[in-house]
């Protein structure tokens, strides 16, 4: 999977959840979409985030391969552009999550705060297959 793939798929992950999430705070009959696809973004992301770290781990035998660099994609791992891309579409889905959330408390909106996992496995996924790391001494 290339790297503009993945930011693609990361972008059209957070405006789905932006759509759904602001639709479920503006109207309280959307609560079951937006809770639907704050769970799929969720699960998506938990299976992307270990395929992530699987492939790090079987780089880090030659690379050195740092959790900070891999998910957030720190120094020179990634291009600059699609560090921004990918870290623009992570904090869009954290600020919506929050945000929606508190807007309508205590009701299934809260559960998008798990839909930024989706947006972070992404970019450990570009990071761990696409990144550039220094060799290990």
């Amino acid at each position: 999977m290339t790297s503009e793939r993945i930011v693609r798929l990361s972008w059209a992950g957070t405006a789905l959840f932006v759509v759904t999430a602001v639709l479920g705070a503006a109207v309280p009959a959307a609560d079951l979409p937006a809770l639907l696809v704050s769970l799929a973004l969720f699960a998506a992301g938990s299976v992307l985030f270990f395929v992530a770290y699987a492939r790090a781990v079987a780089r880090s035998r030659t690379e050195q391969v740092g959790t900070m660099a891999l998910f957030f994609l720190e120094g020179a791992v990634a291009p600059g552009p699609v560090k921004r891309l990918l870290l623009g579409s992570f904090a869009v889905e954290v600020a919506v999550a929050v945000v929606t959330a508190a807007v309508r408390p205590n009701t299934s909106l809260a559960f998008g705060i798990l839909a930024p996992v989706y947006g972070l496995a992404l970019a450990g996924v570009c990071g761990a297959y696409h990144g550039m790391f220094p060799p290990r001494s």
